[in-house]
């Protein structure tokens, strides 16, 4: 499984991606293996305001249908416009081409709060 190194992480298998005040967000390649086939995803419009800890969105697969979770508060600035029509491209690639939404975050140091790839591999390991 990849686990990039310059990404922070969620309990609940998201991933961030923090450039300056934009947060790009999806789903691990450990939340996409486990989920099985995406069948659908129903992603948040632009102009929403997420907050940590809320669900955004949903991934449904074969196996299960899953909540998303915000793992930090801001506002919806763009979303992965190919996934309602491609969801399986989360599978294919978690990490680049399987973004979900990208925020402008409320509070630009709320990623420091997120697990970094070491911690994340631990939760995972613990969750086995």
């Amino acid at each position: 499984m990849d686990f990039p190194e310059e990404l922070k992480y969620t309990e609940e298998h998201e991933w961030v991606l923090v450039e300056e005040t934009l947060a790009t967000i999806g789903v691990s390649d450990f939340a996409q293996d486990a989920l099985g086939d995406v069948v659908f995803v129903e992603l948040p419009e632009v102009g929403t305001e997420v907050v940590a800890g809320k669900a955004f969105g949903v991934v449904e697969s074969v196996k299960a249908v899953s909540d998303v979770y915000a793992p930090i508060s801001g506002i919806v600035e763009e979303v992965n416009e190919e996934l309602p029509d491609a969801p399986e491209i989360i599978n294919t690639s978690p990490y680049e081409d399987g973004w979900m939404i990208k925020i402008r975050m409320a509070d630009a140091g709320a990623a420091d709060a997120l697990m970094d790839v070491e911690a994340y591999q631990a939760h995972i390991a613990e969750e086995k």
